[in-house]
């Protein structure tokens, strides 16, 4: 598997976007962040949140 087709869970997203895990679960269930659920749990791809990230940084500089 490529590092960027890395799946990764609520804890490790967190600590990627310096928030809680909570809030990360929240942004999932609201469709902010880009996510899918495997059992109960959400999981996200690495370059999504990559790029997510990406997005954060370009509307915050404007």
């Amino acid at each position: 598997m490529e590092r960027e087709e890395a799946i990764l869970n609520s804890k490790d997203v967190a600590r990627i976007l310096d928030m809680s895990p909570d809030t990360v679960n929240e942004f999932a269930r609201k469709s902010i962040l880009p996510a899918f659920k495997k059992g109960r749990q959400w999981r996200f791809r690495k370059r999504d949140i990559a790029a997510f990230k990406q997005e954060l940084r370009g509307e915050t500089a404007a």
